[in-house]
């Protein structure tokens, strides 16, 4: 039976960075669309009024979004506003008397993961809970006992089917085309397994630091804030079996099922890093074990996937902000190709961020008389004027009731299970330089044979390592 679609939208933390840099933009886009018509209700402590509240939004799109002022006037028409603390019950009270009419509300939380569990509480005692759905940001707890305890929160006042647990990796048109190029085409899948495949690198590198957020980043570090969700979401993706339903569920099963072959990692698995620099931050401690950069080896304990490596980094200050996958194929038998000179392995490419590129890895015979070849990358490059951003499609997709882009809960505690023993300072910390690729640790202790492949901005290239 098809899902009714929330009739409110309610988000908390509108003063947030969060808010201002993805949400407002992504609302104004969906009003666009025509998909958006219902009251929008925000909710912070700050002491504003409604036409502060409007005003923030405007700046905001205008800072982050394509700001339309026609499109605009319809956005601000439907923006309501509640001031309160979230841990006062009045707020709550003051909430369901906004809210009117609407009987199927859906609540946006943009506000910090401690508060979840309160927020929770109160929607559910004050009545506002009732046939609403609930979006958390991530990260989902900050270990598996929390998560889990989190879990139990939300399960006592909203059934699983009206928790939507938001990665925004999962609403990336690239990351839902990297399953999609699986399975569409057989000549990929056909190869997609431990006998054709050496070895899988997904790097996520930002060039920028932590702009300001240290309070923040002291309490998640590069583990928690993007390895442990973003880029176990994107190793699941490539590593699971095609769903065989169509239903909403299908493919939530299929990375579920993925990401509990996944070995737990251990401290030998990981190397973490700290730029120069990061104790001098605003909120940082003086004497921060914290890691902004972390590369770790994954192995899949499965039938298709055994004994294939799968290298993960992630770090701040890097020398740019670009997240790639490479999936890099075993060379032939010298016996079969005797007449070619080294021929290196074939590969596929996937640049997910900032621009979508595939690329296949192969070698062509060189013009002349001698049977010499030459590496190529055949190309393709994606660059769409008019996709959903990630946000503006996984609000969408809340607010009808579809799960599929969305975190489960069993997922989500998997994950926690494959990282939980490296949390913290299991694994030693080494400093790099700002600007480098991350400590040199990292290429000798956890990194792929052949060396890591380091993503350019020129997206025309052949990785280095090949």
């Amino acid at each position: 039976m098809k899902a009714e679609r929330s009739d409110a939208f309610v988000f908390f933390g509108i003063t947030g960075d969060l808010a201002f840099k993805k949400i407002f933009p992504a609302l104004q886009a969906m009003v666009r669309r025509g998909h958006l018509a219902m009251p929008v209700i925000g909710v912070a402590r700050s002491r504003w009024d409604l036409a502060q509240f409007k005003a923030r939004a405007k700046a905001s799109i205008e800072a982050h979004g394509d700001f339309d002022p026609v499109v605009f006037e319809k956005l601000s028409a439907l923006l309501r506003y509640v001031e309160g603390d979230y841990t006062d019950a009045s707020t709550f009270v003051a909430l369901r008397e906004a809210l009117g009419d609407a009987m199927r509300p859906l609540f946006y939380l943009a506000i910090p993961p401690s508060m979840f569990v309160a927020v929770a509480n109160h929607l559910a005692a004050s009545g506002c809970a009732k046939n609403a759905r609930i979006v958390v940001e991530k990260p989902f707890g900050r270990d598996l006992a929390s998560a889990q305890a989190l879990n139990r929160t939300l399960l006592e006042h909203f059934p699983e089917s009206s928790i939507f647990r938001i990665d925004h990796f999962l609403g990336k048109e690239p990351v839902q085309n990297l399953v999609y190029f699986r399975f569409a085409n057989p000549l990929v899948e056909a190869g997609w397994n431990h006998e054709w495949i050496e070895s899988v690198q997904i790097t996520m590198a930002e060039s920028f630091g932590i702009e300001g957020r240290g309070r923040f980043f002291e309490e998640a570090g590069a583990i928690r804030d993007v390895l442990q969700n973003h880029l176990l979401q994107v190793l699941a993706c490539l590593g699971m079996e095609c769903p065989c339903r169509k239903d909403d569920e299908a493919i939530r099963d299929e990375r579920a099922r993925l990401l509990k072959d996944v070995r737990t990692l251990e401290a030998a698995d990981v190397v973490r890093g700290q730029f120069r620099g990061y104790r001098r931050e605003p909120g940082v401690a003086l004497d921060s074990q914290v890691e902004t950069f972390v590369a770790a080896q994954f192995h899949i304990d499965n039938a298709r996937w055994a004994g294939v490596p799968f290298f993960i980094r992630a770090g701040k200050r890097l020398p740019v902000t670009i997240t790639e996958v490479l999936v890099k194929f075993k060379c032939p038998t010298p016996a079969t190709l005797n007449f070619y000179l080294a021929p290196p392995a074939n590969h596929y490419r996937f640049r997910i961020n900032p621009e979508v590129v595939l690329a296949i890895g192969a070698k062509v015979k060189k013009p002349g008389e001698l049977l010499v070849g030459e590496a190529i990358e055949l190309l393709a490059h994606h660059q769409s004027q008019d996709v959903m951003s990630a946000y503006e499609r996984l609000i969408g997709d809340a607010v009808i009731g579809d799960t599929a882009l969305f975190a489960r809960q069993d997922a989500v505690e998997t994950s926690w299970r494959i990282v939980d023993q490296v949390l913290g300072n299991a694994a030693h910390l080494y400093e790099y330089e700002p600007g480098t690729w991350g400590p040199r640790e990292a290429m000798t202790q956890c990194g792929p044979e052949g060396g890591w492949h380091d993503p350019r901005p020129d997206f025309t290239h052949l990785p280095g390592a090949m």
